[in-house]
């Protein structure tokens, strides 16, 4: 049976907090009704623009249990999953399932520093854990983990997984993927510092998983639209270059404090960063709310800058 697919633009989506720290909930509804209708294929809630490694497992399940029942069967919702070893990362993935969720993402556990023979065997032994689509995200950066090619491949034969995240800088590794034509969905990071986009969407993926998304929904679900012939790829051009500016301003500060800095000040619901990280403040975030209102965000989107 062929793998679900998907196709578009995958946001990973912030975690909304209130006042006293509480996650909120109505917070996420809004987000995500925002997301639906703006033309999102799917979210990524709880990866790291989520401030994953900072909730609490307890929080982590009920993100899961409260969330899951926003759906509506126009996006897909997807949960980071991830624990510190593997039977944590079983545990997370066997109770996303239960609850209803459509997917989960994975990175390998931080901080270990795993071999890539570990982690390959990590990635396969979860899938084999649980009946739930899944996805694979390379980001060494932050996990100090990276899988090459080879293991990548042999890991998206697992009927499981149906969605590769490259954050590497590794144009040849995207290359080498597509080339493969695996069945599965290869997506990239929106960091135009890491230079994944443009090679990855014409060499023929099937997407980004973003964070722009978050502001700007419909123009990054337009640069994410697989080419299909010279109108999908004259759309992509005109909306990259134009939206530059804010792609360079979310990467100018450690995920997701660019972003979830600027969202507040729009007045979409988000609440501040969990400690110790903190929002920018100051010139550093006047810079993105004055590239918001030159691309007229502002007024397409309704946005009420504080």
């Amino acid at each position: 049976m062929p793998k679900q697919r998907i196709e578009g633009s995958f946001v990973a989506l912030i975690t909304p907090f209130n006042q006293d720290g509480s996650v909120d909930f109505e917070g996420f509804r809004t987000l995500l009704k925002f997301q639906e209708d703006n033309g999102t294929a799917a979210v990524l809630i709880m990866g790291s623009t989520g401030e994953v490694s900072m909730l609490s497992p307890d929080e982590r399940r009920k993100i899961i249990h409260e969330t899951v029942k926003f759906k509506t069967g126009r996006m897909k919702l997807f949960y980071g999953c991830t624990g510190n070893n593997t039977d944590t990362t079983i545990e997370y993935l066997r109770y996303a399932a239960a609850e209803g969720a459509d997917g989960a993402i994975l990175a390998a556990p931080a901080y270990i520093c795993g071999s890539e023979a570990d982690i390959e065997a990590y990635f396969a032994e979860v899938a084999d854990a649980v009946d739930l689509p899944l996805g694979i995200y390379n980001n060494p950066p932050r996990v100090k983990t990276d899988l090459g090619h080879e293991a990548l491949l042999r890991l998206f034969r697992h009927p499981n997984y149906v969605v590769h995240k490259e954050s590497t800088g590794r144009v040849g590794q995207v290359a080498q993927i597509l080339a493969a034509r695996p069945d599965v969905s290869v997506m990239c990071c929106d960091s135009p510092n890491l230079g994944l986009v443009v090679p990855t969407m014409s060499l023929g993926g099937q997407g980004t998983a973003n964070m722009g998304g978050n502001i700007a929904p419909a123009e990054i679900a337009t640069i994410s639209t697989p080419w299909a012939g010279w109108q999908q790829a004259a759309a992509f051009r005109e909306t990259y270059l134009r939206l530059l500016p804010l792609l360079h301003f979310n990467y100018s500060a450690i995920n997701p404090v660019a972003v979830k800095s600027l969202m507040k000040a729009l007045g979409l619901p988000a609440g501040e960063l969990r400690r110790p990280l903190r929002g920018l403040e100051g010139p550093a975030l006047q810079k993105g709310i004055d590239i918001v209102r030159a691309l007229g965000l502002d007024e397409k989107y309704g946005f009420k800058i504080r």
